[in-house]
């Protein structure tokens, strides 16, 4: 928690502050105003992901910019996506085919918006992907870890087509979707599964074991398999839930709403989060990963957002019984949320 606090989260706030300062000269209004709306009600996803830099402090100056460039595309896309101008599929893809280039430096970067109205960025889409790969160039043993990661990302990317084109399309696709992968993980609903891609933390992870020069490909399959899907599910569900009055009033698909009721909302979710205590156990350290659950959960059920959503504050409550680590940390980012505001 001192690493976190003392070490990583400024860190976090000082490349924010520069990706902000890039995106408010952007040409494009729309495309301007989409990043600016994404770092400013978005921060928390960095600050999660970079709380993996808290391992390797002495490569947290190229985990941490590598870690927000790689979430803020992750965020900015998804504004675009979520408030966008188009319904065009294609478009969708060509627009996250630059988080497959991020983590590929052997990719040739591409006009991203070349399927949209709203072009003129100022260069801000291909800064990032840039940043990313300069990073990753640092990485002692990225090249272990180069196929998962792009699997993963890969995943990511096929979620954000599916769940923005037309509302009356989206279900089917993702459900032909889920049928592809459901062999491997039939004991999810269809909506955890689809969750679970959209989460970075997997990604994330890879990237801090890519700084050990040590690493072997055993350890790499240990990863992917530990984190997703119930981690990375952990994650994006809690994600969903804290949004659902929000993505009610923007008419955004949310997989929280895919649950009969609140009870049902809370029991599946700390069935995943158990789930994912237990697949931790068997990698390196698993107390820092135990860690990150509880992390997770303390970070966004201490959302201002909770406090505002009267059923979210009762899954809420039902989630932080039995895990006296997680309430340490609610606490704890109450605090920080007060001093940072205040």
């Amino acid at each position: 928690m001192h690493r976190i606090y003392r070490y990583v989260f400024p860190l976090v706030r000082d490349e924010l502050k520069r990706w902000r300062e890039t995106a408010e000269r952007m040409p494009d209004p729309e495309l301007r105003k989409q990043a600016i709306d994404s770092m400013t009600h978005k921060e928390f996803h960095c600050k999660g992901g970079a709380v993996y830099a808290a391992a390797n402090l002495p490569m947290r100056d190229v985990l941490v910019p590598l870690i927000v460039a790689f979430q803020t595309i992750s965020d900015y896309l998804d504004n675009l996506c979520d408030r966008s101008t188009s319904l065009d599929p294609e478009d969708f893809r060509l627009l996250h085919r630059s988080m497959l280039d991020a983590v590929d430096p052997d990719a040739p970067l591409a006009d991203y918006y070349a399927l949209r109205t709203e072009r003129e960025d100022g260069g801000y889409l291909h800064e990032l992907v840039r940043t990313c790969r300069s990073c990753i160039a640092r990485l002692p043993s990225y090249g272990l870890v180069r196929e998962s990661v792009k699997e993963l990302v890969g995943l990511y990317g096929d979620l954000q087509v599916y769940k923005h084109i037309r509302h009356d399309l989206r279900e089917g696709e993702l459900m032909s979707w889920w049928e592809t992968h459901r062999p491997r993980f039939s004991h999810l609903r269809w909506n955890e599964f689809a969750a679970a891609t959209g989460s970075t933390l997997g990604v994330f992870y890879l990237f801090l074991a890519a700084a050990d020069e040590s690493l072997d490909a055993g350890r790499v399959e240990a990863i992917r398999d530990a984190y997703f899907p119930h981690v990375c599910g952990l994650h994006i569900l809690l994600d969903y839930l804290i949004d659902q009055d929000e993505d009610r009033a923007g008419g955004d698909l949310n997989f929280c709403f895919y649950y009969e009721d609140g009870e049902t909302t809370a029991n599946q979710i700390a069935v995943i989060a158990e789930r994912a205590r237990r697949d931790v156990v068997r990698l390196d350290h698993p107390q820092f990963h135990r860690m990150i659950i509880e992390g997770l959960l303390a970070l966004y059920l201490s959302d201002p957002k909770v406090r505002e959503q009267e059923q979210v504050r009762r899954i809420s409550r039902q989630l932080m019984k039995g895990s006296p680590l997680m309430r340490v940390f609610f606490w704890a980012n109450s605090v920080w949320i007060r001093k940072t505001s205040g």
